[in-house]
């Protein structure tokens, strides 16, 4: 499996991201700078990190949205390409329109960082081929607009779909239908909002997360 990590102004996690990756390829991602046009041959996976990318001016993820290397990231989902957006990755997702809705400002309207307790929704992706349906995860947050919100009309499709991938346990940020990450259409892009990254070994914590990285691994090396 070929990886990639994207590097934008402001990413803080981007580093983490390619050591959850190394750690389950055995072979170090490729770090491509936002000012990049186009991706390496090849590649399976991309991830979009956690972070603060241009400071989270605008809105956040709605400046990195528009980078050069935003729009190559578009046309490889578009070829089917495999996508994980983590926290800020997963709200400059939504701003490329990869995956619907918006994320809001924290129902608190503070910011989180603790870690929290998660239910897997379903098993049928890439990215959560290894947990079991209904297990519980404990992975970190760290956000301020982490409340994810959508119309009544997306939310059936993503129910009707299951393309609802992780709810909280105990909603922090206000989501709706306490969604804490969501599949695109054709499955192939994951947006979330806690760190599975972060919970990748035992020295750290847990590694809850590094199932997440060891489904990926076995799906795209087997396909």
């Amino acid at each position: 499996m070929k990886a990639a990590v994207i590097v934008f102004p402001g990413s803080n996690c981007d580093r983490d991201l390619a050591v959850a990756f190394e750690r389950a390829t055995g072979r170090k991602p490729a770090m491509i700078w936002h000012k990049d046009q186009d991706l390496p041959d090849g590649l399976d996976v991309i991830g979009v990190p956690g972070g603060f990318s241009f400071g989270d001016y605008l809105r956040c993820g709605a400046i990195a949205a528009r980078s050069p290397i935003s729009r190559a990231l578009v046309r490889f989902a578009e070829r089917g390409g495999h996508i994980l957006g983590i926290c800020n990755g997963f709200q400059i997702l939504t701003e490329a329109g990869l995956l619907p809705g918006t994320l809001m400002r924290n129902a608190g309207l503070k910011y989180i960082c603790r870690d929290v307790s998660l239910t897997v929704q379903t098993t049928d992706s890439a990215f959560t081929n290894a947990y079991a349906k209904g297990q519980k995860v404990t992975f970190p947050i760290a956000h301020h607009d982490g409340n994810y919100e959508t119309g009544s009309d997306t939310l059936k499709r993503l129910q009707d779909g299951d393309r609802i991938a992780f709810t909280y346990d105990d909603n922090p940020n206000g989501s709706i239908m306490d969604i804490a990450g969501i599949l695109s259409e054709n499955r192939r892009v994951l947006g979330m909002m806690p760190h599975p990254e972060r919970l990748n070994d035992n020295q750290l914590g847990g590694e809850d997360g590094s199932l997440m990285f060891h489904s990926l691994t076995q799906a795209l090396v087997s396909a």
